[in-house]
C-alpha cells in the first residue's frame, strides 16, 4: 500500500498537475487492477489504497487526495459512512462510489452523503477514468443504469418557493447529464460565466449545495 505524501492538493491536482486518487476497496484484486490501469495514464496518480472505510478516512487526512474511489460495502466502516465523514472533514475532496451493487437505497445514500458520482464495477476502464476527471472538475458522473434507477424515485416535482425559469430548467437538464459549465455554454450558445450564474441560481432556488445534488434532484423529479 502506497503512503507517499505530496504537497500539491486542490483544484489543480498534485504538484505535477496530475489528479491524486485514493482507491478504497476490500478486495485486493480490485485495488491492484485499478492501480495498474491508472498507472498507464498521464494525468492520474494513485497515492494510496485502503481496504475499509476507517482506513480510507485516515489516509484521506495524511495523503490529501483530490478524488477518492470508494467501494460501498466494506468491513469496519462502510463506504457511505466513510463518504459522509470525508466530506464533512474535507469538503473539497471529491468521491466517486464504485460498487457491484445497484440498489436504490445505497445509490441515493451515497450521493446524498456527498459522492460526486456512482459507477458499477463492470464499467469500462475509460468510464472510471472519466468519472475521476469529472469529479475533480466538480462535475457529476452517473452510470446510465444508476440514472435510470433513480428516475423513478419521486413521482413528481415538489413545490418550489421560486420556480425555475425555462432556461434554468434547460441548464439543470444538462447538469444532470454530466455537462460542465463550458459544455453547457456551448450547447446553449451562452457565455461560460452566464452558465455558471444559472447553475448558482438553480442551487439557490432548490436549496442545494452541489451540482451532484442538483443532478440527483433533476433525476428524482424527472427533469432530465
Amino acid at each position: 500500500m502506497s503512503t507517499d505524501h505530496a504537497e500539491g492538493h486542490g483544484p489543480e491536482g498534485g504538484a505535477d498537475g496530475r489528479i491524486r486518487v485514493l482507491i478504497v476497496d476490500d478486495h485486493l484484486v480490485v485495488r491492484r487492477g485499478l492501480r495498474s490501469f491508472f498507472d498507464l495514464l498521464g494525468d492520474i496518480e494513485v497515492v494510496g489504497e485502503a481496504e475499509d472505510g476507517r482506513r480510507a478516512v485516515a489516509l484521506a487526512e495524511t495523503l490529501a487526495p483530490d478524488v477518492v474511489l470508494m467501494d460501498i460495502v466494506m468491513p469496519a466502516m462502510d463506504g457511505i459512512a466513510a463518504i459522509a465523514e470525508i466530506k464533512r472533514r474535507w469538503p473539497d475532496t471529491e468521491i466517486v462510489a464504485l460498487t457491484s451493487f445497484i440498489e436504490e437505497g445505497r445509490v441515493a445514500a451515497a450521493l446524498e452523503a456527498g459522492a460526486s458520482g456512482y459507477l458499477l464495477k463492470d464499467a469500462e476502464a475509460d468510464d472510471v477514468a472519466a468519472a475521476v476527471r469529472r469529479a475533480h472538475a466538480g462535475e457529476t458522473h452517473l452510470d446510465p443504469q444508476v440514472a435510470r434507477l433513480l428516475a423513478g424515485r419521486v413521482r413528481g416535482p415538489g413545490a418550489l418557493a421560486q420556480p425555475l425559469t425555462e432556461r434554468e430548467r434547460e441548464v439543470l437538464r444538462l447538469v444532470a447529464r454530466g455537462h460542465s459549465n463550458k459544455e453547457i455554454a456551448t450547447l446553449l450558445d451562452i457565455t461560460e460565466r452566464t452558465a455558471r450564474t444559472h447553475v448558482s441560481n438553480i442551487l439557490s432556488k432548490l436549496d442545494l449545495a452541489s451540482r451532484t445534488q442538483a443532478a440527483l434532484w433533476a433525476i428524482e423529479h424527472r427533469a432530465v
